[in-house]
């Protein structure tokens, strides 16, 4: 009966994986949707910012880019800044799916809300940002209102695969553009440029092994957890 049970919740788990991948490739609305994970991404550039700078402005594009304009006083708050983008995005897919998988989706539902209007109230001032920011909330909580447990628990775990296979995703992409046009590597230019002696390949190697762990922690602890889920009810 366990066997049948990890079964049923494993095929669940990566069929919401599959979707999600086709879902963020779909155009317009795959940008639409990825900005979630943009979003958590330049979070965690301003929440470590605000440590020891200050942060003047987020942007939220329509292409899924994203971007965060901080002051940093010290050499040490510019390269903890830099490094935190694909980090925390990374670290939030894990966390949600962890959530998730302890029955903890208000804690869940908080945080995504919590970052909504963080952003909203201090730091994203672009058009397309604003609308992002109102009109995914506004759905967000359409949705956890009006609809089902079995509807918000399902759009839960889409929000925590599509964070899952961005993120990972995101940081291939960081790799591949810092083996071939190393200037152009975001985050890991910057990082090799505050080190000098860390080429931006290699930060870009670290941003997709980072992204991998968490990646795979998600999964396992996914798997189990929902599994002991599913199990008990």
């Amino acid at each position: 009966m366990l066997s049948f049970v990890r079964d049923k919740v494993s095929t669940k788990f990566f069929l919401f994986l599959m979707f999600a991948f086709l879902l963020i490739h779909v155009p317009f609305l795959g940008n639409y949707v990825k900005i979630i994970n943009t979003l958590i991404h330049e979070s965690g550039h301003a929440l470590i910012a605000l440590l020891g700078g200050n942060v003047e402005t987020i942007s939220l594009f329509m292409n899924s880019e994203g971007a965060t304009i901080s002051n940093q006083s010290t050499w040490i708050g510019s390269f903890f800044t830099s490094l935190a983008g694909y980090t925390f995005a990374s670290f939030m897919a894990f966390l949600s799916f962890l959530l998730i998988g302890r029955k903890k989706e208000i804690i869940l539902i908080d945080i995504i809300l919590g970052f909504i209007f963080l952003n909203l109230i201090f730091w994203v001032r672009n058009p397309y940002g604003i609308f992002w920011l109102c009109s995914f909330a506004v759905g967000f909580l359409l949705l956890l209102i009006k609809g089902s447990q079995e509807l918000r628990n399902h759009l839960l775990l889409l929000i925590a695969a599509i964070l899952l296979v961005d993120s990972l995703q995101s940081a291939y992409e960081i790799l591949y553009i810092s083996i071939f046009q190393p200037q152009s590597a975001g985050d890991a230019a910057n990082l090799a440029r505050l080190t000098g002696f860390i080429p931006a390949p290699l930060w870009g190697l670290f941003f997709f092994v980072q992204s991998i762990g968490f990646c795979y922690f998600g999964l396992i602890r996914g798997y189990y957890k929902l599994g002991s889920f599913h199990k008990q009810h």
